[in-house]
């Protein structure tokens, strides 16, 4: 491996702590075989899911967002008044304004913060994350809480076979602060919009071009639509294109990775791209079984899952990548320095 360090203006950025949530209700395949013509044998097959979660009633992302940034704090050993910037990535605000990142600062009592929200579709974590990271790289900041979730149960419709089996609710909370002497911390990413693919993955009702109405929701228009078949092929294609860019261009092969942490949308996808990548499979990181397509949520989740199974260590040399609703694209490698 010669890995090539790219120089930052400033400092370097890495992540100093974790933290995630995922409510304690849960979907099924055998509930969603009550709902819709499927089986377990059908969904696990061509996704790879068994259960997803789900966000009980009376209860909003901002809620699950306060959860996961609790623990990472405690994990950090640091109050909430010393956060100076919180970043939620989400297509499923609590509601269009306030910013969830307003709900999350006062439910939490960061009381010397500012912050805001990012929409990215499934990519959303990796691109706060980016910001996060060039905050504290400016020098500007030096400790950012970088959420990454979704409330997808809230906008899928349970009629619809080809989504219903695909979502859950959940995501995490990571603190990115400076690299301390020695740690590389972020190395480089590559990001992407392709508007192009807005037509395949998207919520027509509630924006501004077509508001809340009777006929909004008789259309079904405030669910998720997907033409699952035109997102799979950009989806395959994309992740592996981008993440093999990334790593040519510092130097590096996925034999050097300690593990690859995916956007967790099918599993066919995730192992397409490992495949491309020469990934071994005991290094690429695989949870969809338990928690379904979380959107911005997958990615540290994901990352927990890696700790917990000992495949994300100090050190280690960390592929991210996701492809989301846009289309959009965000790969991001680092060295995990935890």
């Amino acid at each position: 491996m010669s890995l090539t360090v790219r120089p930052v203006v400033g400092r370097r950025a890495k992540i100093s702590a974790l933290g995630t949530y995922v409510p304690p209700d849960l979907i099924t395949n055998q509930d969603l075989e009550k709902m819709v013509e499927t089986s377990d044998q059908w969904i696990t097959e061509r996704t790879g899911i068994k259960t997803r979660h789900k966000l009980a009633a009376g209860l909003g992302l901002s809620d699950m967002c306060v959860e996961a940034a609790k623990k990472c704090l405690a994990a950090r050993g640091i109050g909430a008044d010393e956060v100076e910037v919180i970043i939620v990535g989400t297509v499923t605000p609590d509601m269009m304004f306030p910013s969830t990142a307003c709900l999350v600062q006062h439910k939490i009592g960061a009381s010397h913060c500012w912050g805001f929200d990012v929409s990215g579709g499934c990519s959303g974590f990796v691109y706060a994350l980016q910001a996060g990271v060039k905050m504290v790289e400016s020098g500007a900041y030096s400790k950012v809480l970088v959420c990454g979730f979704d409330a997808n149960t809230r906008m899928t419709d349970y009629t619809d076979r080809t989504t219903c089996v695909l979502f859950g609710d959940g995501g995490g909370a990571v603190l990115v602060e400076p690299a301390a002497d020695g740690e590389i911390g972020f190395i480089d990413a590559i990001n992407e919009i392709d508007g192009a693919g807005g037509v395949s993955l998207n919520l027509k009702g509630g924006g501004s071009l077509n508001p809340s109405s009777h006929e909004t929701v008789d259309k079904k228009w405030h669910y998720i639509y997907q033409d699952g078949p035109a997102v799979y092929k950009f989806a395959v294609r994309k992740m592996a294109e981008a993440t093999a860019k990334l790593l040519e261009r510092n130097g590096v092969t996925g034999a050097d990775l300690g593990c690859f942490i995916p956007h967790q949308a099918n599993k066919r996808i995730i192992t397409a791209t490992a495949d491309r990548l020469g990934m071994s499979p005991d290094r690429v990181i695989i949870n969809i079984e338990k928690y379904g397509n979380t959107s911005s949520g997958t990615i540290p989740l994901a990352m927990e899952t890696a700790v917990e199974e000992g495949k994300l260590k100090k050190g280690d040399l960390v592929l991210l990548a996701a492809v989301g609703a846009g289309f959009t694209v965000g790969t991001v490698l680092l060295r995990w320095e935890i």
